[in-house]
């Protein structure tokens, strides 16, 4: 496996993972309106954008195996609502189903936490879905829950927990 920087050309397959990964996870959680409605088209043009016109501080890694392509991602920058400049936040990450459970979500974990760090940002928060059935991956990896927020997603109001660490070293002692 591999991890590197997402470029223009992982575009589809990015789209691909993110579609494809929320038909596996969130049926049940979130409105099958909502997931019968997504494209990788859309997908593809939301990906594009977050690739060619980065926001401050924010990237995106893929995680490549080398028979299979891209098989997971993970979006991460500041925080979008800072307690602290020195905050980091993984906005997404995400395997192929058929992935799941080898330990690629923890090394995208480890490689954003690590990119984090060295651009100040040693504390860091992942807002997850309360009824994700994935939810347990992210306190295994230290996070604790620390605060709710609602979102709307496909009409429906949800509830999400934000996971969070208060130093990131741990994780990165771990990736040795």
């Amino acid at each position: 496996m591999f991890i590197r920087d997402a470029r223009l050309s992982d575009v589809s397959a990015i789209a691909i993972v993110h579609v494809d990964t929320w038909l596996s996870t969130y049926r049940g959680v979130v409105p099958d309106q909502h997931l019968d409605g997504l494209s990788y088209e859309r997908a593809e043009r939301a990906t594009r954008s977050r690739l060619s016109e980065p926001e401050d501080g924010a990237f995106t890694l893929v995680a490549e195996l080398e028979k299979e392509g891209v098989v997971g991602f993970a979006a991460a920058g500041p925080a979008r609502e800072p307690e602290a400049a020195t905050t980091g936040e993984v906005y997404a990450v995400y395997v192929l189903a058929r992935h799941q459970g080898q330990g690629i979500g923890r090394v995208l974990m480890q490689h954003a936490v690590k990119r984090l760090a060295a651009a100040g940002m040693r504390s860091m928060v992942v807002w997850v879905l309360k009824d994700n059935p994935a939810r347990g991956f992210y306190a295994r990896l230290g996070g604790s829950p620390k605060g709710t927020q609602r979102v709307t997603i496909g009409g429906c109001e949800l509830k999400e927990i934000a996971y969070s660490w208060d130093d990131t070293s741990m994780m990165l002692a771990e990736e040795s």
